[in-house]
C-alpha cells in the first residue's frame, strides 16, 4: 500500500524527471580523472590504458589519487541520484511503497549518470568504464539498492584481493547487483507484500535497470576481456 506520504509524488511529474535525468548525465560527465591529473601535470590519456578513471589515475599519479578520484566520481552519480529521490519525496521508502512509474524514473538516473562518465563531452564523447559512477549512483537508491550494493562491494573486494586485476573485479561486482536484487526477491516471495503483489513483480524494475548497467560496464570493459583471454590485462601495482 502506498503511503500518504508518497500520495502527493504527482507533484513531482516526468517534465521534472527529465530535467532530474539530465543533471544527472551532467553530473556524470564531470571528468574528475583528467582534472586531477591535468592539476598534477599529467594528461591522462597518455599514461597507462589512456582510461579517465581511477584505476589508471592509480598508476600515473598513485594510489591516493585514485582513491580521490574513485570518491569524486561516486559522489557525482549518488548526488543527484539522491537530490533526486528526495524532491519526489520516494527517497527511504522500500520499493512496495513507491509508485511504480516513480520507481522506473528514479532507476534512470544511475543510467542517465553513468552515460554521462561514458560519454563525456568534455573529453570528446570518450570517457570511464562508469564503475564508481555507477555504484555510488546506485547505492544512493536507498533502500531499494542500497543492501545489492553493498554486496556488490564485498565481492569486488574479494577479487581485488584474489586476482588484484581491476577489471575482472569491477565486472563481476556490476553483474552480482541484478543477481542479487532477484535472488533477494526470489527468497521473500512467500511473503507476499502489503499491496498483495508478490516481492519479484516490484523488483523486476530494479532488476531490469541493474542488469542494464551491468551490461554497459561489461561492455565498455571489452578491450579489457581481450586482455584477459590473451593473459595480458595488467594487474594493480603494475605500471604497464
Amino acid at each position: 500500500m502506498i503511503t500518504d506520504a508518497l500520495a502527493s509524488t504527482d507533484a513531482f511529474t516526468p517534465a521534472h524527471w527529465s530535467i532530474a535525468a539530465l543533471v544527472a548525465f551532467g553530473c556524470g560527465s564531470i571528468p574528475f580523472g583528467p582534472i586531477v591529473a591535468r592539476m598534477n601535470g599529467v594528461n591522462l590519456r597518455t599514461v597507462g590504458s589512456g582510461n579517465i578513471g581511477a584505476t589508471n589515475v592509480s598508476r600515473a599519479l598513485g594510489w591516493k589519487w585514485g582513491v580521490l578520484v574513485y570518491l569524486l566520481d561516486a559522489v557525482k552519480g549518488a548526488a543527484p541520484v539522491l537530490l533526486a529521490g528526495m524532491m519526489a519525496g520516494i527517497l527511504g521508502h522500500p520499493a512496495d511503497e513507491i509508485p511504480r512509474a516513480d520507481m522506473w524514473w528514479w532507476l534512470m538516473m544511475p543510467i542517465a549518470a553513468v552515460l554521462g562518465h561514458m560519454f563525456s563531452p568534455f573529453v570528446g564523447f570518450k570517457g570511464g568504464k562508469g564503475v564508481a559512477t555507477g555504484s555510488g549512483a546506485m547505492l544512493a537508491i536507498w533502500p531499494v539498492l542500497t543492501g545489492p550494493l553493498l554486496v556488490a562491494i564485498g565481492l569486488w573486494a574479494i577479487m581485488i584481493a584474489l586476482t588484484r586485476t581491476m577489471s575482472i573485479a569491477s565486472m563481476l561486482a556490476a553483474v552480482s547487483i541484478p543477481l542479487t536484487v532477484a535472488a533477494a526477491a526470489i527468497m521473500t516471495t512467500g511473503t507476499g507484500t502489503t499491496d498483495g503483489e508478490l516481492p519479484v513483480a516490484h523488483a523486476l524494475p530494479a532488476i531490469i535497470v541493474t542488469a542494464g548497467v551491468a551490461a554497459l560496464v561489461v561492455w565498455k570493459h571489452r578491450s579489457n576481456l581481450e586482455r584477459i583471454l590473451k593473459g595480458t590485462e595488467p594487474r594493480l601495482g603494475s605500471k604497464s
